[in-house]
Order: structure tokens, then C-alpha cells, then sequence
């Protein structure tokens, strides 16, 4: 099981602002799936052959992912440029780990993350 769910309550409100802030993530830029509102989610992209790949830490559940997957699409800022990014798919710990980069560092498997968010280039 991935990470629980109080703690991603608690990431949400005390460390993804000050990460936001910092500048060192690629942040997530997405709608909510009900109230259509927009939403920024600090995150780890990985860049992968024609898109990124993204370690679901708290799940394929986490809000974040449902309203990416419900949408179709999102834009994803790294390093100060904005991609459109498309096609979002939970893919397996295989095929994650054979689209990543031999520098990767792989997550601990000690949290036995098993899903990973995958999406491509507009």
C-alpha cells in the first residue's frame, strides 16, 4: 500500500505550499473534476521517451490523479517552462521502470508503490 491517505491530508496543507514556493518542483497545474476549480500539485516528474512519469506515492485514489484522469490533460511546469502534457495512464511498476532513465533513483520498496502516472507530450 501506498502511502496513507492522512498523511497526503497533511502534505497537502503544511509542505505543498512551501514547496510551491521553492521553486524546486515540477508543479502540476490541473481543474477539479467537480468544482472545476484550478489546482497546483508539486510533484517529482521524471521526463520519459515522449512524455513524464510521475511515482504515485499516495495512489492512483489521490485527488490529484482522479481530476487529471478525468480531464484528459493537464500543464506541467518544470524548470520554469510549461508543458501540456495529455493521454494520463496508470501504468505498472514494469513498465515504469523500464521507461525511466538508468539514474532514476527507484522508489524504496519498502512503501511497495506498484502504480505510476504516465502522460504524454501535447
Amino acid at each position: 500500500m501506498p502511502m496513507p491517505r492522512w498523511w497526503g491530508h497533511i502534505n497537502k496543507r503544511v509542505f505543498n505550499p512551501h514547496a510551491l514556493k521553492s521553486g524546486k518542483w515540477a508543479v502540476l497545474t490541473h481543474v477539479g473534476r467537480n468544482s472545476g476549480m484550478p489546482y497546483r500539485t508539486p510533484m517529482e516528474a521524471h521526463p520519459v521517451e515522449g512524455g513524464y512519469l510521475v511515482v504515485l506515492v499516495y495512489g492512483s485514489r489521490a485527488d490529484w490523479v482522479r481530476n487529471v484522469m478525468a480531464a484528459g490533460h493537464a500543464k506541467l511546469t518544470v524548470n520554469g517552462e510549461d508543458v501540456e502534457v495529455t493521454a494520463p495512464r496508470v501504468v505498472s511498476e514494469a513498465e515504469a521502470f523500464a521507461a525511466l532513465a538508468e539514474g532514476v533513483k527507484r522508489p524504496p520498496k519498502s512503501l511497495r508503490i506498484k502504480e505510476f502516472l504516465r502522460m504524454d507530450v501535447a
